[in-house]
């Protein structure tokens, strides 16, 4: 967990971002440089892993003359404690470590009056968890999105200024989005002809991006970058909707889309309503074989401490704003939800879980 105290406007720390994303381009060797979150690179030819001292977002802080404030792990409680006692202003999480620490008694005992802006990155965040942060810490909340290819941000989801006037629900509702493009990259929506989609908010397509902070390609793999890169631009996987300001939504992965009984379900979309659940601390939803169905909807759900529900229950609820055949045919009440080295829901793992339960 990095977390940062800086006194810089959020304009100047914006440009510092920009300039060190700039800055991760090339490194020794010649190999397109690869950053993410924790500016990790991998040489597939060797199998070497190289991780990058300074992040993306240190290098920022550093830019504008901030303090970094670091924990070796990640545990709500103290989380909070160390947010508190360094006086931070900025920090990154995940959407888990987000829920964790918004469901935790100290979030309301503490003093976190010096946070200025909450980012989240790495997965899908539910629309009743960007609400319940920005109640619990009163500060600014934006995502971010991005890829070990892109070295890493993409998109965030600040404000522009003309937003600010905006009622507090339409606020909340562009916070939630996954962003706009940041500068120098380029994103398009193209749909499965090719084609670009049209900038309605409904219609969905897969994100495209190409940039000086996208790397050319994969270190001695051509057969891979071939498969990942179409007339320069980076094919990414993830399906979008993209409104009339520019403003991006990621509704899934294109290999976590559901095909049930002929019909195409959104895993997001389904695992926001179980979020919107007050007994719902997490929850995550992959498809299962079914033999009639093809795939069947089910859910994985951790409760809130001291919670209460049924599957039922939860069903009803998310009949409640979901067509009938987005809803979850199998609800499964779990301890915790597999998760990846840094902190993401591994949805391969979850359908192993679900497999041999």
């Amino acid at each position: 967990m990095i977390t940062a105290r800086f006194e810089a406007d959020f304009n100047s720390f914006y440009d510092a971002v920009q300039k060190a994303q700039g800055q991760l381009r090339d490194f020794e060797g010649g190999a397109g440089k690869v950053g993410t979150a924790l500016n990790k690179m991998v040489d597939s030819f060797s199998g070497r892993k190289l991780i990058q001292e300074a992040t993306l977002m240190e290098r920022a802080i550093t830019e504008v003359g901030g303090v970094h404030a670091c924990s070796p792990r990640f545990e709500a409680g103290a989380a909070l404690e160390l947010l508190a006692r360094e006086r931070v202003t900025i920090t990154n999480l995940v959407p888990t470590m987000l829920s964790r620490m918004v469901a935790h008694p100290a979030a309301r005992e503490l003093d976190l009056s010096s946070l200025r802006l909450v980012l989240s990155g790495g997965a899908p965040i539910a629309p009743a968890l960007v609400a319940d942060l920005i109640e619990t810490f009163r500060c600014e909340y934006a995502q971010t999105y991005g890829m070990t290819e892109t070295s890493p941000y993409l998109t965030i989801s600040l404000l522009r200024d003309s937003m600010r006037s905006l009622p507090a629900a339409e606020q909340l509702a562009i916070r939630c989005k996954t962003g706009r493009a940041f500068h120098s990259v380029e994103l398009r929506l193209v749909g499965d002809d090719g084609r670009d989609v049209p900038r309605d908010g409904r219609t969905v397509g897969e994100i495209l991006a190409r940039g000086a902070t996208v790397t050319p390609g994969y270190w001695n793999d051509p057969e891979a970058t071939r498969a990942a890169f179409e007339d320069g631009w980076l094919r990414t996987g993830d399906l979008a909707v993209i409104d009339a300001h520019g403003y991006l939504s990621i509704v899934d992965r294109r290999k976590d889309v559901i095909k049930t009984g002929g019909e195409t379900v959104y895993t997001t979309e389904v695992e926001n309503a179980l979020h919107a659940h007050p007994a719902v601390l997490e929850a995550a939803v992959v498809g299962m074989p079914d033999p009639d169905l093809g795939e069947r909807i089910v859910a994985g759900v951790v409760l809130r401490a001291g919670a209460r529900t049924n599957a039922e229950e939860l069903r009803r609820a998310c009949r409640s704003v979901l067509a009938g055949f987005k809803v979850p045919r199998d609800v499964r009440f779990l301890e915790e939800l597999p998760r990846t080295g840094s902190g993401k829901i591994s949805k391969r793992a979850l359908r192993g879980l679900l497999a041999s339960s």
